[in-house]
């Protein structure tokens, strides 16, 4: 058996490694970051310390009839990140979001079962491969960091300007306007609601944008919410 120093040793150098790769995902501002990438890793390596070295624990003698698989935990654990993975991707109207963020940890799992394993070489080796593949060949794709997305959902009263001058108003900001949603009622309120997903360059400020949302005439109702 091997020793309860180096096990938690394996435990604790998948952890680590496996924050690695959520720290690089927190520096992008990505909601799955440090904290979550750092207990996956863990865990993935206790699972993988009980999975090899569990029956060493149970006293078993070596006339006992036992048949021990010691596999199955640890096939386990790939399974069932993925439930938690599923979780991290959003779909907003054509896009989908958070497949990067499951694809890390589905990584950081990988990396704290191989560390559980005593596999260190190839658990930093992959570890550096990952980080890599974060930062470096993000470079590669076009994810335009300079600019911030925002959901807008304004409500228009009687006398307030159609609905081309808050678009050019926010063009004013340099936002560009990808889609627009319109809602009218015909009843006696006679009011519109326009929902418009915008890219914003990340200089302007929150207040900055609805200053010039409020200084439209007819606005009764503003709400801005981050849109991934």
């Amino acid at each position: 058996m091997v020793s309860h120093t180096e096990l938690v040793g394996r435990i604790v150098v998948g952890a680590c490694l496996g924050g690695a790769i959520g720290y690089e995902r927190d520096r992008h501002g990505r909601p799955v970051g440090l904290r979550t990438h750092f207990i996956v890793a863990l865990a993935a390596a206790t699972f993988m310390v009980v999975s090899a070295q569990f029956v060493y624990g149970q006293h078993y003698g070596k006339d006992d009839l036992v048949n021990v698989d010691g596999s199955r935990i640890a096939a386990s654990v790939v399974s069932g990140i993925g439930f938690l993975a599923g979780g991290s991707i959003l779909r907003s109207g054509m896009t989908v979001q958070g497949m990067t963020t499951a694809a890390g940890l589905w990584l950081v799992t990988a990396i704290g079962l191989c560390s559980g394993g005593g596999m260190y070489v190839e658990a930093v080796a992959v570890t550096g491969i990952g980080l890599l593949a974060l930062t470096a060949l993000r470079r590669f794709e076009d994810k335009d960091d300079d600019h911030v997305r925002r959901r807008i959902l304004v409500t228009l009263g009687e006398g307030a300007p159609p609905v081309s001058a808050i678009v050019e108003g926010l063009a004013q900001l340099g936002a560009i306007t990808a889609q627009v949603e319109y809602d009218r009622r015909l009843d006696d309120k006679k009011r519109v609601t326009v929902t418009l997903d915008v890219r914003l360059p990340a200089r302007i400020s929150l207040t900055r944008l609805i200053d010039r949302l409020e200084s439209q005439p007819g606005v009764s109702r503003i709400h801005v919410q981050a849109h991934s």
